[in-house]
């Protein structure tokens, strides 16, 4: 990868990512990278992902429109994840939550919904 410090993808071969919140510090997701997610993500400006699920390469806000306009790309210091930050267009989560850290591990709510997922995806 052009103009990138060495970066360590696992076997498979994808980074793990964290998306903060520029503007609240908010940690509003966790997602998976491949090199090529990673090249298009510095090509657009907008965050892309690998979908392990999918096994595909997704932008995201793709079908929501919801949007992550990355700031800044930071390597962790042994080059095994990412974090970008991001300006965050409506939820980033898609049960409707700013946020996919939106609940407690005893199940309590923090933040309440920003969309309606019904409304977004068919």
């Amino acid at each position: 990868m052009a103009d990138v410090p060495d970066l360590a993808f696992d076997e498979q071969p994808l980074l793990p990512v964290v998306a903060q919140d520029v503007e609240t510090g908010d940690v509003v997701m966790l997602a998976y990278a491949s090199e090529e997610a990673v090249e298009q993500t510095r090509e657009t400006g907008l965050a892309h992902y690998y979908s392990r699920s999918r096994e595909e390469l997704w932008k995201k806000g793709g079908t929501s429109g919801h949007v992550q306009e990355v700031e800044e790309i930071r390597v962790d210091c042994d080059g095994d994840a990412l974090l970008y930050l991001v300006e965050q267009e409506g939820g980033a989560c898609h049960t409707g939550y700013h946020s996919c850290f939106h609940r407690t591990i005893d199940g309590e709510l923090r933040g309440e919904k920003v969309f309606d997922p019904d409304d977004v995806y068919e």
